[in-house]
């Protein structure tokens, strides 16, 4: 099986589904000439030409908009945003149209286009370039999330959200574009709305996502050393969310730990947690802890942006207070 970095994991899932269908189009911000501010869309412009790899001007509500008339007329946008900070400016196009379409058409009016682009904390880009918005993404009706962590899952998730007839939001990690990782080839695809066991264990559960799989990951590892052993649920699909695989995990294990990129309040993983308390409340013998960036901007100094962030010191502990360690 290949090795590929998230960025060509995903420049080959785009390529394989312009091929595919010349319905699929990529429009944003240096993403033809340029081939892409993380270079995701690197030898697109040359394959399938202007029409199909669209450099648009700074203007996410514009080029937003006219994504979604796109999508209304039959055609398949993917909608390249160069940070989702900037994406703030299209919301009013991606809540009040793009999700609403369907819904507000009597179900006549099928909303095919995909919204991606780097989310979160990349290093030292400080409060307006850092920020996680999945939860405010999540929160809405109408919109699929997904927030890959590997290269695979990258490629597979944006193959479905290309393919899937509702308005997908595809949120990446700046940081993840240089990971490696095993991808296969082909007609490879990962089902919206399915969580997958990174790692397997008896003791805890470690619920993450994106950017913080990695660290939970080096968390687990530390546990181990320690003689506890954790599974780590990396939640893939936001919305929908994999219910049952949050709770035949905690099931095993009886205790949890969520970890997530975004700030405390009315996070993803404040609804995590709400699953786990209204169906496997009986099968807890701790409280759930959540692990999430500090409740503040997210500062520029390095030594600040590091205290702000999840790491794996903070998961281990939190696992620790779970299994009443310390």
């Amino acid at each position: 099986m290949p090795t590929l970095t998230y960025r060509d994991a995903l420049n080959q899932a785009l390529r394989e589904e312009m091929q595919r269908d010349p319905n699929v189009f990529l429009m944003g911000e240096e993403v033809g000439v340029y081939q892409g501010a993380y270079k995701v869309s690197r030898g697109l412009l040359e394959e399938f030409g202007p029409r199909r790899v669209v450099d648009t001007p700074i203007a996410e509500l514009g080029f937003a908009g006219i994504g979604i008339g796109a999508a209304m007329a039959g055609l398949r946008p993917v909608i390249e945003f160069m940070t989702w900070n900037f994406a703030l400016l299209a919301l009013d196009q991606i809540v009040n149209s793009a999700a609403k379409m369907l819904y507000m058409s009597g179900g006549q009016i099928p909303m095919p286009i995909v919204f991606r682009g780097p989310n979160g904390a990349a290093l030292q880009l400080s409060s307006q370039h850092s920020q996680a918005w999945e939860a405010w993404l999540a929160h809405i009706p109408g919109l699929k999330v997904v927030a890959p962590a590997t290269p695979a899952d990258a490629k597979g998730l944006l193959k479905s959200a290309i393919r899937d007839n509702n308005p997908v939001i595809v949120l990446e990690g700046e940081i993840l574009y240089n990971t490696k990782g095993e991808v296969p080839e082909g007609e490879y695809m990962v089902s919206i709305g399915k969580a997958d066991l990174k790692r397997e264990g008896r003791d805890v559960t470690l619920i993450c996502h994106s950017k913080t799989v990695t660290i939970t990951l080096k968390a687990a590892d530390a546990l181990q050393e320690q003689g506890v052993a954790a599974d780590v649920l990396d939640l893939r699909s936001l919305r929908p969310l994999d219910e049952a695989a949050i709770l035949a995990s905690v099931a095993k294990t009886n205790r949890a730990v969520v970890v997530e990129e975004g700030w405390p309040r009315c996070g993803v993983g404040a609804q995590v947690v709400d699953v786990i308390q209204r169906d496997a409340f009986d099968q807890l013998d701790a409280p759930v802890l959540r692990i999430t960036q500090a409740d503040t901007p997210m500062p520029y100094n390095k030594q600040l942006e590091r205290a702000a962030k999840p790491s794996p010191e903070k998961i281990v502990a939190a696992a620790r207070r779970v299994l009443y360690l310390e």
